[in-house]
């Protein structure tokens, strides 16, 4: 791999702020460490409320946005003032730091509009594919109508400015080529592993039981397409129907439906067997997971999920725990035997599953064991690294 020499890159990301995504944070981390001088334009968030600030050698630059979108006049608000703010903020950046890339990370697609100006003037774009947007949309809406279009034609447009593009599974490649017109060889698979010195293991806290003797854990986004309805009512079925007084339920993550779920699990009956913590720091979430007994993905089976490689996974897999989750493409490829698969859309299915490992501790152990030994020789982020520095070196060529 060629040596960066004094190479600088321009991170835009717009639907999390740094370093809470992951994702970019990783990346962001490995290229400085190789040498790239890093900056990132992203919003604020709770808990990351200062508009510059340099962490681990990375220039952080943060912008307001409009509360969550909701609707097309959400939507086209938001998107207007992340554009007029990542312009500011890339010219300012150009100014103070410099840069010779453009990587945009999705969702939206439209970050192609600020990577297009500066292509202008000599600068590389790079995209970062980490959503599926018009399957997206689709999931979240129900319908393919004009604006499923314009998802449409965004990302067409966004594969078409692209120098090179990465994607976070080979589904993702697939789309790249067939649908965004890519050629193979500029399409790069750069997943998204977990890094095993953040996810610790450690002793559980019985205190998150609720005096309770098993728990089961969820981590991620509280959206409508995260099927957290569904995990809801696996739990009614788990508490109501079967029985089972002796399991506690922990949520862990925020979102637009955390709120409308908090009232789904009160209207169900069952908010006393359920903690919802909303967005927590790492310490928390960690607390949680390693206190859980069955960890469970409840993402819907549609077309977006299906594709979609979901970094929850993968953290339930490197703390070792025994995942619950619909048969989905994606999801079978990243858990293999570390998760038992339920008949899709089915939460009762999902809650027999539950029930089946809370009763079988020997198989937890094995799925456990197995899940961490995987991550640990094949997905973890160390292994990702270097095809995120080869992609960059395609950027350069």
């Amino acid at each position: 791999m060629t040596k960066p020499n004094g190479r600088k890159v321009l991170i835009i990301v717009e639907n999390l702020p740094s370093p809470f995504d992951r994702r970019v944070w990783q990346e962001a981390t490995t290229l400085q460490q190789a040498g790239y001088v890093v900056s990132i334009i992203c919003p604020t968030g709770k808990g990351y409320e200062k508009r510059y600030e340099v962490l681990e050698g990375i220039n952080i630059y943060r912008h307001p946005l409009p509360v969550d979108a909701n609707g097309a006049l959400g939507y086209l608000l938001e998107y207007s003032a992340a554009l007029f703010f990542q312009f500011y903020l890339a010219v300012k950046i150009l100014m103070r730091h410099g840069f010779d890339v453009i990587h945009a990370c999705n969702p939206p697609d439209n970050i192609f509009l600020i990577g297009g100006i500066f292509k202008l003037f000599g600068k590389k774009f790079l995209f970062d594919h980490h959503d599926i947007n018009p399957e997206l949309y689709e999931a979240k809406f129900g319908r393919r109508d004009f604006f499923y279009k314009i998802m449409l034609l965004w990302e067409r447009w966004t594969f078409r400015l692209a120098d090179i593009s990465i994607a976070t599974n080979e589904s993702y490649k697939t789309i790249a080529i067939k649908r965004g017109k890519m050629s193979p060889d500029k399409v790069h698979v750069v997943r998204s592993g977990p890094k095993l010195d953040r996810l610790r293991i450690i002793p559980p806290v019985t205190g998150l039981k609720r005096g309770r003797k098993y728990l089961v854990g969820y981590v991620g986004v509280m959206g409508k397409q995260e099927g957290i309805d569904h995990l809801l009512a696996a739990a009614a079925y788990i508490i109501k129907d079967k029985g089972r007084t002796d399991v506690h339920f922990g949520l862990v993550g925020g979102g637009t439906e955390l709120e409308e779920m908090r009232k789904l699990s009160a209207k169900l009956g069952i908010d006393d067997f359920v903690t919802f913590t909303g967005r927590v720091p790492d310490s928390d979430l960690l607390a949680m997971l390693n206190t859980a007994d069955v960890c469970v993905n409840p993402d819907v089976a549609n077309e977006m999920n299906d594709k979609s490689t979901m970094n929850k996974i993968m953290e339930y897999m490197a703390l070792g725990k025994p995942i619950v989750q619909y048969d989905l493409k994606e999801g079978r490829f990243s858990a293999q035997e570390a998760s038992l698969y339920a008949e899709n859309n089915n939460p009762e299915d999902m809650a027999e599953k539950i029930i089946y490992l809370l009763d079988r501790e020997d198989l937890c152990r094995e799925m456990g064991e197995f899940g961490r030994l995987r991550v640990e020789t094949e997905l973890a982020w160390s292994y990702e690294a270097p095809k995120l520095l080869k992609a960059y070196d395609a950027v350069f060529s």
